[in-house]
């Protein structure tokens, strides 16, 4: 007999639409309506969705990286329903528990040079963390970050954020923070010249336009980092936990960070968590004594879900060896894609490492081309990859996302369990996709105009 969550799910199936644009985000509800992506999902087991209509769509989001290990994984759910079965003890708070201590053993067994872990419930909470420890352990204020760099929207987050969108009219954000551009070592030189710096918050690859450091960005950012006194957090939210072919992404430069963030794949997708692992010296100098014992934390960080969620997705990713997964079919498909770019000229540049993917486009060289690149950039920046998603969406029932704001590039986050043959209907897809691009007319094109009226209206203030 169905529970009542299963009968109010089949009673207002495919109410979503409604229910949000009358009692959550409109806005987003208009945006979805406007480019096609309204489906009814009513399934999802991997790297798959499954809507109302029976038709299959490649997720290559997985929840901005949180389905690392694929949704619905079985073993996941089994931890789940273990611990509801076994009605257990959570958040006593004046007791520590078994299965966040398991789970620091397991985290930190990944993280060389570190030694302690506490345990958020977001990624940017544990920003948020990383920051005060920062400041504490130095008894600094400075924070030095990133143009274009993403860790979050609470407030210490947002004052790290490096793209002015999401700052504009939150202000006046928290004193001390200092933008400095991304692959550029003289000017974090300058920045912590001053020794008044507590820390760097970087991410490896930048998730916004999956921006690439140089070969010796990360490895000189720690050594200028120990040489002023500052602590280098590696924000590996998104890029941690095999994204890129290895279990953290700083080990592509041999990088050893004082702190490292996660969250989001850390779940397995199921119980919001997110950590910080940090040297031990940095961790007590917080929690210093007794009296210092409960001076940061958090109510639900440490419950038995989370921790059984975490336990379960490290198991996962080591048995079923989905680091090297992403490393092997993620180079192949990265590979393909650069082979592409050769045959269109829209198709600029691939960035990424792993199961991180990006599509970068730009001018074409014939003139035709070039005249109605411009329209779409003159009607609204990064208008052109809109084109790219939409049909893969709509036609190939691909699930894609833009990388940024005012970028013109497609960004592909897929789960770590991503098969050959989902690499081949990823290709063939975006290569039929690109090419009716270069055609310069039909319903590719036509829909570029309809978007960019849109985007002019938006503009004209008459939405």
């Amino acid at each position: 007999m169905a529970g009542f969550i299963q009968e109010l799910l089949e009673k207002r199936a495919g109410e979503q639409f409604p229910l949000h644009e009358a009692h959550l985000n409109t806005q987003m509800v208009r945006v979805l309506r406007t480019i096609g992506f309204e489906r009814n999902y009513v399934e999802a087991r991997e790297q798959y969705l499954f809507d109302a209509a029976g038709d299959r769509y490649l997720d290559l989001l997985a929840g901005f990286g949180a389905f690392a290990v694929g949704r619905n994984h079985p073993k996941v759910v089994a931890a789940l329903r273990e611990v509801l079965d076994a009605d257990l003890p959570s958040l006593v708070q004046m007791d520590v528990s078994l299965l966040s201590g398991l789970l620091a053993e397991e985290v930190l067994a990944t993280t060389p040079g570190l030694d302690k872990v506490f345990f958020a419930n977001s990624g940017a909470e544990a920003v948020e963390a990383a920051l005060k420890f920062a400041r504490y352990a130095t008894r600094r204020s400075g924070v030095v970050y990133c143009d274009r760099g993403y860790h979050g929207l609470t407030f210490g987050a947002l004052s790290a954020n490096g793209d002015d969108i999401f700052q504009d009219g939150f202000g006046p954000l928290l004193p001390g923070f200092a933008r400095v551009p991304f692959n550029d070592l003289e000017a974090l030189e300058r920045a912590l010249a001053g020794r008044d710096v507590a820390a760097f918050v970087v991410e490896p690859i930048q998730g916004h336009g999956v921006f690439m450091p140089d070969a010796d960005y990360l490895p000189e950012a720690a050594r200028l980092c120990r040489k002023y006194g500052t602590l280098f957090i590696a924000d590996e939210i998104q890029t941690g936990l095999g994204r890129t072919g290895k279990m953290w992404a700083v080990e592509h430069w041999g990088v050893e960070p004082d702190m490292i963030t996660m969250a989001k794949a850390l779940s397995g997708g199921f119980v919001p968590v997110g950590a910080v692992a940090l040297r031990k010296d940095a961790f007590d100098a917080v929690f210093s004594n007794m009296v210092r014992a409960p001076v940061h934390g958090s109510t639900f960080a440490k419950n038995n879900l989370a921790m059984a969620a975490g336990l379960a997705t490290l198991r996962v990713l080591r048995e079923e060896d989905l680091v090297g997964n992403a490393a092997r079919l993620g180079e192949s498909i990265l590979q393909r894609f650069r082979d592409m770019a050769t045959e269109f000229e829209f198709l600029h540049e691939v960035r990424g490492k792993g199961m991180m993917q990006a599509l970068v486009f730009g001018p074409p060289k014939s003139t035709k081309l070039k005249i109605s690149w411009k329209l779409l950039e003159a009607a609204q920046p990064g208008l052109y990859c809109q084109m790219i998603t939409i049909p893969l969406f709509k036609k190939h029932r691909i699930l894609s996302q833009t990388a940024g704001h005012g970028i013109n590039v497609v960004k592909f986050l897929p789960p770590l369990t991503l098969t050959e043959s989902d690499a081949d209907w990823l290709l063939g897809s975006v290569r039929e996709v690109v090419a009716d691009t270069h055609r310069g007319t039909g319903a590719v094109w036509d829909l570029g105009k309809t978007l960019a009226g849109h985007a002019l209206k938006i503009r004209g203030g008459r939405s």
